[in-house]
């Protein structure tokens, strides 16, 4: 890679570094792109060579966001053959996951919001809900022709329980509770 290149992949990892920073802590609304370049040094000018404007930054920021979760999924299920259990164990794991303050608000609440619903749930797709759909129709537990309605529904239900969590729940409670259904949804299959 030419010092050109590199250069401009430095810029770019600095400042979604800062920006995931500023968005989990303050949220899209309160991350201003003034906030942006006060933290990374960098000129009006700069930022927007890289990112068009705030939402291509949070963008690219939930992009990432979104690809480390998917990997972190996938390595907790390496090596399970069964399919009911990687679905218990992947989800299990996305509700640890989003203990993280930052995956909470830039995945659960912000994404949708700032993405739009289709374009939120597209990015969705090619990550945690596209693995847990997989994860779904893998079981057998539901019929093809219902498999994206059934994914959405239980997606919702383990969103819920991070949100619950995240304002003062019991994250234990919540991991029990989140088994126990995916248990009962699955022994009716």
């Amino acid at each position: 890679m030419n010092l050109k290149a590199e250069r401009g992949a430095a810029t770019r990892d600095r400042v979604l570094a800062v920006a995931r920073r500023l968005f989990a802590g303050h949220g899209y609304e309160g991350t201003s792109i003034e906030l942006v370049l006060q933290e990374t040094g960098l000129s009006r000018g700069a930022l927007y060579h890289h990112y068009s404007g705030k939402d291509a930054l949070f963008e690219a920021v939930l992009e990432q966001v979104e690809a480390t979760v998917a990997h972190q999924i996938r390595k907790s299920v390496r090596g399970l053959s069964d399919p009911a259990e990687a679905l218990i164990a992947g989800s299990l794991e996305w509700l640890r996951l989003a203990r993280d303050p930052a995956v909470q608000r830039i995945v659960v609440i912000d994404a949708p919001a700032v993405l739009g619903w289709e374009r939120w749930r597209a990015m969705e797709e090619r990550y945690a809900f596209g693995m847990l759909k997989a994860a779904l129709g893998a079981t057998g537990a539901v019929p093809e022709e219902s498999l994206d309605i059934h994914a959405h529904m239980l997606l919702a239900a383990i969103n819920e329980s991070i949100l619950l969590v995240a304002r003062g729940g019991d994250h234990a409670a919540a991991e029990r509770a989140v088994e126990d259904f995916l248990h009962r949804i699955l022994r009716r299959a």
